[in-house]
């Protein structure tokens, strides 16, 4: 049987059983489209994150109180006690070092905010000028904060878009006075930046100087400092420099932890892709499951149709040929089902960016050509028991239909 009669064959025998046929593609086309919808869910979380990361800022690095390892536990944590804190002369002292262009502390905290008769809650940032630049955040309207010494005071604030409509209504919020807790800040800048930024919702927060943060919120803690390196090839030389500068001003106690921007991408770029290939593996099983379907379907199939197989051999057939024709037959209907999956996950991955346009769903590449191989695998495999049991019905009680 020459390579073109038995792919014809095997294309009328699908065409003559439409039931058949589409309960076994939309089998297949099940496994497929849930390989590519769940790896682009594992995808789409591993790039969300890793843009929030990047949209920190450029040669990063956090600086965070404590000594905190692989386990989470840090050396303080281990003798029952707790690391010292960081303080404003701490970040001082880093900015000294000839590998850090800027520095911006943070101090973070929740506080009352009103104008007139309206107030809500809403989240305080404490920081400096610079973390307008490290953190890649834009002004819509007015300034950032002014360039102060870092212990220097200023009723001053730069507010989010949300605050400003809700609070300011129909007003212009610049040069106005807005209450924080007890104290007053002079508005004298609306943040452009809009949404999630490296974390924050920029929408809802006040900025203040982290001198007045600290006042507002009656602390000499600093919660974080980010650190911008001159260049990405002094990240590693910073960090040694901010350790040991934190070491001699605490002690000789190593008490704080420096994180670089590109270890924590990797971090997170290693678990979201262990929970795509996991997912990917889950999705993989009902593949395995539609490959089952082909395998029962097909055996039926082989009693359905003996007189067939009967007059095939009588003519001349052998069991060689027959085999192939039923593997051929398999590898049509799997393959034409990974193709009707792959349609489907990919308008239904669409879907999911328009119904979350901030999250870039995207199946990998690996896993659009691993559904397809195991789905044309799988019902291969699965095909060989019935082009088997095809191959060696006797002909003679093939054509009297037994």
């Amino acid at each position: 049987m020459r390579f073109n009669d038995r792919n014809r064959m095997a294309l009328d025998a699908i065409i003559r059983y439409p039931l058949r046929t589409a309960m076994l593609l939309v089998a297949t086309a099940i496994g497929v489209a849930a390989v590519l919808l769940l790896t682009s869910l594992g995808e789409g979380a591993r790039r969300y994150i890793t843009s929030e990361f990047q949209s920190i800022g450029t040669n990063l690095l956090i600086v965070i109180p404590g000594k905190f390892e692989v386990s989470g536990a840090g050396i303080a944590g281990a003798l029952g006690g707790s690391p010292r804190d960081l303080t404003l002369d701490d970040a001082v002292a880093i900015a000294k070092s000839r590998y850090i262009d800027k520095i911006a502390p943070l101090v973070p905290g929740q506080a009352t905010a009103s104008f007139g008769r309206l107030e809500r809650d809403i989240t305080v940032f404490g920081t400096s000028r610079a973390a307008l630049e490290i953190r890649g955040w834009e002004i819509g309207r007015g300034r950032f904060l002014p360039e102060l010494d870092l212990d220097t005071a200023a009723p001053v604030c730069v507010i989010g878009q949300v605050v400003a409509d809700e609070l300011f209504r129909d007003r212009d919020p610049i040069g106005q006075w807005l209450e924080l807790g007890d104290r007053r800040f002079r508005v004298i800048g609306i943040m452009g930046t809009t949404g999630i930024a490296g974390g924050q919702d920029v929408n809802e927060t006040v900025f203040i100087p982290v001198a007045s943060a600290m006042q507002l919120f009656n602390t000499e803690r600093v919660f974080r400092v980010l650190v911008q390196a001159t260049t990405p090839d002094v990240m590693e030389k910073a960090r040694q420099d901010i350790i040991e500068t934190v070491k001699e001003r605490h002690y000789g106690h190593d008490d704080v932890t420096v994180i670089k921007q590109d270890a924590i991408l990797a971090s997170f770029n290693v678990i979201f892709g262990a929970v795509t290939a996991a997912l990917a593996g889950i999705a993989a099983i009902s593949l395995l499951v539609a490959g089952t379907l082909i395998m029962n379907v097909m055996l039926v199939a082989v009693s359905q149709r003996t007189e067939e197989i009967g007059l095939f051999k009588a003519v001349g057939g052998k069991r060689r040929q027959i085999t192939w024709l039923f593997l051929t037959e398999a590898a049509f209907l799997s393959f034409l089902g990974a193709l009707v999956g792959l349609v489907v996950g990919l308008v239904a991955v669409r879907v999911l960016r328009a119904a979350y346009p901030t999250i870039d769903f995207a199946a990998p590449d690996w896993a659009i050509a691993l559904a397809l191989l195991i789905a044309v695998g799988s019902g291969i495999a699965f095909g060989i028991m019935p082009a088997r049991r095809a191959a060696a019905l006797d002909p003679v009680n093939a054509l009297a239909g037994r």
